[in-house]
């Protein structure tokens, strides 16, 4: 079936709406109102409505969107790995690269309309799944001490949001706190994880 020009240039107006949203969010946090997305989108104000009846509708986009990336990062890594190293490293290479939306999203995330909320919530269930699957094989292996899963992974998280959220003591401005904290996130929290014959 052949698209049309003006089915183009919509998904095109769309796709630039999701971008700049994207980009402000991230340098601004989430109450930047539409016109100056639209402004910055090199579009009218109008057809941001067009596209999304509401605000709501832009930032649940946005989150289903980064949501799905990451998800299906992991999935096929904790597919084929049984190596919870490998799992967290792509965890953090997703992170690393939205960090600026993400760090966003953790400390706005109470001021979050409702279903932004729960897809936020959704993305770190999808997390916590992957993680878990790659833990329970590495703790039947006996690499990994028997903790309970809920508290590992909340352990980790934990450890990545302090940084992130506190970005100021760790780093520059403009410099990723994740690629400079990487290894001593990994082996820190690796060495708390692992049997004392399996720590690095």
């Amino acid at each position: 079936m052949k698209v049309s020009s003006r089915q183009t240039q919509k998904s095109n107006t769309r796709k630039k709406i999701i971008e700049t949203a994207y980009r402000i969010f991230s340098e601004k946090g989430f109450s930047v109102p539409t016109s100056i997305i639209a402004k910055e989108a090199g579009v009218s104000h109008g057809s941001i409505f067009v596209h999304f009846p509401t605000l709501n509708d832009l930032l649940t986009c946005l989150l289903s969107d980064f949501g799905d990336n990451m998800g299906a990062s992991l999935h096929m890594l904790a597919e084929k790995c049984d190596s919870v190293e490998s799992l967290l490293n792509e965890h953090l290479n997703v992170l690393e690269e939205n960090e600026a939306f993400y760090s966003r999203l953790i400390s706005e995330k109470n001021r979050l309309p409702d279903e932004a909320k729960s897809i936020f919530a959704v993305i770190q269930s999808t997390v916590a799944h992957h993680f878990s699957s790659v833990i329970d094989r590495e703790i039947e292996k006996g690499t990994v001490k028997k903790l309970p899963i809920h508290m590992l992974f909340n352990t980790w998280l934990g450890l990545v949001h302090y940084y992130l959220l506190n970005k100021e003591f760790f780093s520059h401005s403009n410099e990723s706190v994740i690629r400079r904290y990487r290894t001593e996130l990994l082996s820190t929290y690796l060495n708390l994880i692992k049997k004392e014959s399996e720590v690095l």
